[in-house]
C-alpha cells in the first residue's frame, strides 16, 4: 500500500504537538486522515506503544483544540505491513473555525489545509467561517477578540444597580452556549472598535473645524462621554418678556438624548465605519450606518413603528433604563419641537440614516429677519467678515441704513463687532 500525503492525508512518523494544526485544518476544510508511525516519504515505521500515544493524542484533540471536535474525530491502530500504526479520522465539524485554544480566534490559531500543508487561515476567511455556521445575524455570531474587558460596563451596570458579572454574560447573550463572547459581547466591552466622531463647525457648513473628537470603547462610555461633548454646546440662551427672564436651551434635552440614542442602538455593526456627528450653529446632525430595518418605511418609522436591528442590544439598553419602548424614540424627538417652527429633519438611504435637529435660539432669530437682515446674514455666512460698505453696495442703501440694520443684527445678537474705526468689520456670532 503506498501512502502519499496531499489535501486529506497528513502522515507522521511520531506523536508530536504539530499534530494539533492539522486536525484543525482537517476540521475546518474537508476532513481528512492521519497516520502516526508513517513517514512522510510513505515508509511504514510503526508505533511502539500504540495505547500510549492514542491516550495522548485524544487528551490533546480534547484539550487543545476548541470548539468540542471529539464528536467528529475516532481513533484506532491498524496492522499494515505487519507493524501496528494510529490513524485518526477527522469529519469536516459543524462549528467551524475551529482554533488552539490557546491562540483563539485568530490567524496564528484557526488552520485550514491546503494541498499537503497545514496553513494560517485569513482573517477573512475565519470571518466567513463563522458567518457560514452562525448565520447573519451579527449580535449572536462569535466574536474573532476573545480577550475582552467589561470595566465601563461595569460601571454603568453598577450605577444603575442592575447585576452584572459572569453569570449574567450568557442571559444578555454576550457569550455563547460555548462560552464564547459574541459580536454583542463586543460592543459593551472596552474593546469595541466601533467610533464615533464628533466635529464642530464654524458657522452652517464644514468649512471651518472649531473642535473634533473620536470617542471609542464600550459604547456604554461613548453613550456618557458623547452626552456630555454634545451638553457643552447647547447653551442656555436668555430671552425677557417685560420683566420676566426666559432661558432657553439650544435644543430639547430629550431630543439630543433620543437622536444619541437611535445612533448606537440601529446602527448596523457590521460595517466598520464610524458614526458621525456634526454640530453646526443652527443645527446638530448624527449620521448612523446602515438604513432602516427592511420592512420599515420612514412614514412607519415617524408613527413610532419599530423593528430594531440590534434587538439585544436594545433589550441591554431597556434594561438599563436608557430606552423607554421599542418606538418611543422618534415621536419623543418631534414632541420636543412641538412649540417650534422647526421640526427635527429624518433622512434615510439604503445605507445610512440621518437625524438633523434645529437649534431653536438660532432658528428663532433668523426666522424674524426681514429680507434686508436675511440678505446680510447671508453675505457674513459667505465672507466670513464684512464691512459697512459691503452691506451698503450689497443693499443699495445709505450709510445710515447700513449702520441701522447692522446695529439691528448685533442687538439679535446675530453678529458681532471686530476692531474700531475705520477697522471696524462685523462677523458671524459663535
Amino acid at each position: 500500500m503506498k501512502f502519499t500525503e496531499g489535501l486529506t492525508l497528513e502522515l507522521k512518523r511520531q506523536f508530536v504537538d504539530d499534530l494539533r494544526k492539522t486536525v484543525v485544518a482537517f476540521a475546518n476544510t474537508d476532513g481528512g486522515t492521519i497516520y502516526v508511525g508513517i513517514g512522510d516519504d510513505g515508509e511504514i515505521i510503526g508505533v511502539q506503544n500504540p495505547d500510549g500515544e492514542m491516550l495522548k493524542l485524544t487528551n490533546m484533540i480534547r484539550d487543545a483544540i476548541k470548539p468540542d471536535i471529539t464528536l467528529f474525530t475516532s481513533c484506532k491502530t491498524e496492522s499494515i505491513e505487519g507493524k501496528i500504526v494510529i490513524k485518526v479520522t477527522i469529519q469536516k465539524g459543524t462549528e467551524s473555525p475551529y482554533y488552539l485554544s490557546g491562540k483563539g480566534m485568530r490567524p496564528e490559531g484557526v488552520f485550514i489545509r491546503q494541498g499537503p500543508s497545514s496553513v494560517p487561515a485569513t482573517e477573512s476567511a475565519i470571518r466567513r467561517m463563522i458567518k457560514e455556521t452562525d448565520g447573519d445575524s451579527y449580535e449572536t455570531t462569535r466574536s474573532l477578540n476573545q480577550n475582552l474587558t467589561f470595566k465601563a460596563a461595569n460601571e454603568e451596570f453598577m450605577d444603575r444597580q442592575v447585576l452584572f458579572g459572569t453569570s449574567q454574560y450568557k442571559t444578555l447573550n454576550l457569550v455563547n452556549a460555548d462560552g464564547l463572547y459574541t459580536n454583542l459581547g463586543v460592543l459593551l466591552s472596552d474593546q469595541c472598535a466601533h467610533t464615533i466622531k464628533a466635529a464642530v463647525f464654524e458657522g452652517t457648513d464644514k468649512a471651518v473645524f472649531k473642535d473634533r473628537r473620536e470617542f471609542g470603547g464600550s459604547l456604554l462610555r461613548q453613550l456618557n462621554e458623547v452626552y456630555e461633548y454634545i451638553s457643552q454646546y447647547n447653551r442656555i440662551r436668555a430671552e425677557f418678556s417685560g420683566l420676566h427672564r426666559v432661558d432657553r436651551r439650544d435644543y430639547p434635552e430629550d431630543a439630543l438624548r433620543e437622536a444619541l440614542l437611535n445612533s448606537l442602538v440601529h446602527r448596523d455593526y457590521a460595517y466598520s465605519a464610524s458614526t458621525l456627528l456634526s454640530i453646526f450653529d443652527d443645527r446638530i446632525e448624527f449620521v448612523s450606518i446602515g438604513g432602516l430595518v427592511k420592512g420599515i418605511s420612514i412614514e412607519d418609522m415617524m408613527l413610532g413603528v419599530s423593528m430594531t436591528r440590534n434587538e439585544k442590544l436594545a433589550r441591554i439598553f431597556y434594561l438599563l433604563k436608557l430606552v423607554e419602548a421599542y418606538g418611543t424614540g422618534v415621536p419623543k424627538m418631534i414632541r420636543s419641537y412641538y412649540d417650534f417652527p422647526v421640526k427635527p429633519k429624518f433622512e434615510v438611504s439604503d445605507n445610512a440614516f440621518k437625524i438633523t435637529l434645529p437649534n431653536k435660539n438660532v432658528i428663532n432669530k433668523v426666522s424674524d429677519l426681514s429680507e434686508q437682515e436675511q440678505a446680510v446674514i447671508n453675505l457674513v455666512e459667505k465672507k466670513m467678515k464684512i464691512s459697512r460698505r459691503d452691506v451698503e453696495n450689497i443693499l443699495q442703501v445709505s450709510q445710515t441704513m447700513s449702520g441701522r440694520i447692522l446695529k439691528q443684527l448685533t442687538r439679535k445678537g446675530l453678529i458681532q463687532t471686530v476692531g474700531r474705526g475705520k477697522n471696524t468689520a462685523y462677523i458671524r456670532t459663535k
